[in-house]
């Protein structure tokens, strides 16, 4: 297999109060997306779409299924053992939505009528 190189431009990354950075996300093809920060707050139990209006809120947004389980890898303590939404909804059936539960690691689906809770998170594009 032929050598890769990947290469990351310099970044300062400048946290608000209350702000945790929680690493880089990859594309699909191992390529550096973005870095990932958990926003301070947390919302208590609620519906999908208020959790998602919650996030937009505060200046940010849910997180998504790939950056849940990098948040559960890299800032597991800064969540209660709980289920926590994700921003994306399920491709077959867009009365549910994808949650990670904060106490295994494990993600499924629910209807978005249902309660979880929710952290918000911001991207900064590499």
């Amino acid at each position: 297999m032929p050598e890769r190189t990947i290469s990351l431009p310099a970044a300062e990354i400048v946290l608000a109060d209350g702000e945790i950075y929680d690493g880089l996300i990859l594309n699909d093809d191992g390529t550096p997306s973005h870095h990932l920060v958990l926003l301070p707050g947390d919302h208590d139990d609620d519906i999908w779409q208020n959790a998602v209006d919650w996030a937009a809120s505060i200046g940010g947004e849910l997180p998504t299924r790939r950056e849940l389980s990098l948040l559960f890898a890299n800032c597991k303590d800064h969540f209660e053992h709980d289920w926590y939404w994700t921003r994306e909804r399920h491709a077959s059936d867009a009365s549910c939505a994808w949650y990670q539960f904060f106490s295994y690691g494990f993600q499924r689906s629910t209807h978005i009528l249902n309660q979880c809770r929710a952290r918000a998170v911001r991207r900064l594009p590499i």
